[in-house]
């Protein structure tokens, strides 16, 4: 049987999902809503998406050399945009192969190997516990039978890191693209007075230190500061009412964004009248998904400016 990504997890666990895998991998013959490849990488013939995750600020781990006695020998936390994408192929191919062409296709997009290696060379278990991989059943681990690669670009002054781990559960592939470019994090706080000044003068306000995981609409912790700022704004207002608008990018089917978007407007207000008191009649909501672009969508960084929330004054 193979060993799930997670061993320390108790047995009983990990057989309930071994034996639920194959019935979840035949189900799933497309890719997850809202993902897409990194741009000029793709992914092996015939795979379909299984995970897809992608954070503007995060961290990841990557290992540029192999263990020594059970130990990182080189480990690397980089922070920075972060995509993570999991890959499932049917039976046919071997891990070899699929983990091959990734590592061709990276070497022909300017990366440099840092290091490729096979469950022994790499160091066993050991070594698969400190790979950073989406949750079972997006992506699987087999920490006796895997193979890892890590490479490094250099490019207009921007470091980029790729990682691609590649296992096997129930004769499916599993591979895992882990992309990180690093940049500093920038500053995504906009604070009462802000909020206030963009209201009056322009009828609406756009945030960004807002979070929610892909395709899901509940408010992530993080977004804990600039939710005290609404709250702050409308506690010093009384009278001041506000729509809260969700906006995604282009990704995805056009009904999906438009439900998204709204259900994450809707998870917003609910957090204000919940932990900051807010009156409910206050807050009014609406989703338009990718209807009101600020950015373009065809590139990343207009993407990145598309997924946002918004005050809007009524």
């Amino acid at each position: 049987m193979a060993l799930a990504h997670n061993i320390t997890k108790p047995l009983f666990l990990l057989l309930a999902l071994c034996f639920l895998a194959p019935a979840g991998a035949a189900a799933q013959t497309r890719d997850v809503a809202g993902s897409r490849d990194f741009a000029g990488i793709g992914r092996f013939a015939g795979s379909v998406i299984s995970g897809f995750e992608v954070k503007a600020f995060d961290a990841a781990r990557v290992q540029a050399a192999a263990f020594k006695d059970g130990q990182p020998a080189d480990a690397r936390r980089l922070e920075g945009k972060i995509t993570r994408i999991a890959y499932r192929t049917n039976p046919g191919p071997s891990i070899l192969e699929v983990s091959r062409n990734f590592e061709t296709q990276l070497t022909k997009a300017g990366f440099e190997k840092l290091l490729a290696c096979d469950t022994d060379a790499c160091g066993g278990i050991p070594f698969i516990e400190a790979i950073d991989a989406l949750p079972i059943p997006q992506m699987w681990m087999d920490g006796f039978n895997y193979r890892y690669y890590a490479g490094r670009r250099t490019e207009g002054g921007r470091e980029t890191y790729a990682s691609v781990i590649v296992s096997e559960n129930n004769r499916d592939i599993y591979a895992q693209l882990t992309v990180a470019e690093l940049s500093a994090i920038e500053n995504k706080m906009v604070d009462a007075a802000a909020m206030d000044k963009g209201l009056r003068e322009t009828g609406r306000i756009a945030l960004y230190g807002i979070y929610f995981d892909t395709d899901r609409a509940e408010v992530k912790p993080e977004s804990r500061p600039t939710l005290e700022q609404i709250a702050k704004l409308l506690t010093s207002q009384v009278g001041l009412s506000v729509f809260i608008v969700g906006h995604t990018d282009s990704q995805g089917p056009f009904a999906y964004n438009l439900d998204l978007s709204r259900r994450r407007a809707e998870a917003i207000a609910a957090e204000l009248v919940k932990s900051y008191r807010i009156g409910a009649p206050r807050l009014r909501t609406a989703g338009v998904g990718l209807l009101a672009p600020v950015g373009s969508n065809a590139t990343e960084a207009g993407r990145a400016l598309n997924r946002r929330v918004e005050l809007v004054a009524p």
